[in-house]
């Protein structure tokens, strides 16, 4: 019997967390829909998960922070792949500064993208995964759980998804959707506007980690559901 292969939808997928983890699905017989904030980047995403695996992947512009656009985006996954079976809400960014710094301006771009983003892609994506007896992961952050001096923007967007998340975990668990939190510490990724070192970031977390872990999920009998994962890197170099 031919194996089927699984869709997967990515927020964020165009580079760091989301680009990895789509790079180990298409590795192991998935198609993947990323999407960005620009066509551009989300072709760009896709063009590089053909060359890892021929026809897996397709691109789509959206922003998470508009309810329409992640219906959209959905809508033409659901066109070009029949269904989706995994959603993992990765879109994310950071700005940090203390509360008499903090620009209005970005705590809105925060809450909007990291955790009103996470809403609406529950939102637009519930009835296809509810079809497909699927999986909707959020990306949040051991931020969501630890908070720290200048992040309280970032620190209340992902103690948000860690809490909605848990919350629609029981709310769609009555459709057969299982849903997870994934709470990772330091990850290689251009988050903050970092750039990636293979030398100096070997001892983070790389993204096809959070990748293997999502694959290892999806592998999970459906009758057990780690609602809440927290990963973090084994020898940080404080631990040293």
């Amino acid at each position: 019997m031919e194996n089927k292969k699984k869709t997967a939808f990515i927020t964020g997928g165009t580079k760091g967390i989301g680009l990895g983890v789509a790079k180990v699905l298409v590795e192991n017989n998935y198609r993947v829909c990323v999407t960005g904030r620009t066509q551009e980047a989300a072709n760009r995403a896709a063009r590089y998960l053909n060359s890892v695996q021929a026809d897996s992947a397709i691109g789509i512009q959206a922003d998470v922070r508009k309810l329409d656009s992640q219906m959209s985006s959905v809508k033409e996954c659901l066109e070009q792949f029949g269904g989706i079976d995994l959603f993992i809400a990765n879109a994310g960014l950071g700005y940090f500064a203390s509360i008499e710094d903090m620009d209005p301006e970005k705590w809105k771009e925060t809450i909007d993208t990291n955790l009103s983003g996470v809403f609406y892609s529950a939102k637009a994506s519930w009835e296809a995964l509810r079809d497909s007896q699927g999986y909707f992961i959020s990306i949040a952050s051991l931020a969501g759980t630890n908070f720290f001096a200048k992040g309280s923007a970032y620190n209340a967007s992902k103690f948000g998804v860690v809490g909605f998340t848990q919350s629609i975990m029981l709310d769609l668990r009555k459709y057969g959707i299982r849903v997870t939190t994934i709470m990772p510490g330091s990850v290689t990724s251009h988050f903050n506007g970092h750039t990636p070192d293979e030398a100096s970031d070997a001892w983070k977390i790389q993204p096809e980690d959070i990748g293997e872990m999502i694959l290892n999920l999806m592998n999970l009998h459906p009758r057990a559901l780690p609602s809440k994962i927290e990963i973090r890197p084994t020898m940080p170099p404080s631990a040293g």
